[in-house]
């Protein structure tokens, strides 16, 4: 089981950092990732809008987490 989440763990990071290097970069910086600028009226629908690689890495960050707590509670 530990070699299992081990490989799955290594298989994300590399591609997170795969599909972080694909993404292209934004002028706004940090505000524009935080909604700095933005009205409230501008978030609704927002996942929609976001981009396929935008999806991926947030799934892929949350597939991170949760085999980063994998691993510490099967050791």
């Amino acid at each position: 089981m530990k070699i299992l989440v081990g490989v799955l763990h290594l298989l994300v990071c590399f591609a997170l950092m795969a599909v972080v290097l694909m993404q292209h970069r934004k002028s706004g910086g940090f505000t524009g990732s935080f909604g700095g600028g933005g009205t409230q009226a501008d978030t609704n629908g927002t996942w929609q809008r976001m981009s396929s690689l935008t999806k991926a890495t947030i799934c892929l960050i949350a597939a991170f987490m949760l085999l980063s707590i994998l691993q510490v509670v099967v050791r």
